[in-house]
């Protein structure tokens, strides 16, 4: 199998950020708390973002020191996947308000210093 790009993985993670952004659109906790499928929608795009990121280090390394607590994307990508069980509904939600937008605006850069424009 063909190895992806660092671009392929980048653009997987904005793709992510911005369904994400959309799900969450006029949306607070509670509601989040009471839609299942709202919580499993977000919580696959999260597993998307850990794990595009994981691979994007794999090929380049370096971008490690370029996306702000990457190890910690790639870990709660983990905990959601084995260890849904322990995962809190007010974590989720607090990474998606506060963390969500420094990801997207942190990968954007990269992929527009790596492949021109981003929108």
């Amino acid at each position: 199998m063909r190895q992806r790009s660092v671009q392929a993985y980048l653009y997987d993670i904005l793709e992510a950020c911005d369904l994400l952004a959309e799900f969450a659109k006029d949306r607070d906790f509670a509601s989040y708390v009471a839609d299942a499928m709202l919580r499993s929608a977000v919580e696959r795009q999260f597993e998307i973002i850990g794990e595009a990121l994981n691979q994007a280090l794999a090929v380049d390394p370096g971008l490690r020191g370029r996306i702000s607590h990457a190890k910690q994307i790639v870990a709660f990508r983990n905990r959601l996947i084995h260890g849904y069980a322990f995962v809190s509904d007010q974590m989720v939600w607090s990474i998606l308000e506060t963390d969500l937008p420094v990801l997207r605006r942190e990968a954007a850069d990269l992929l527009e210093a790596l492949s021109g424009p981003v929108a």
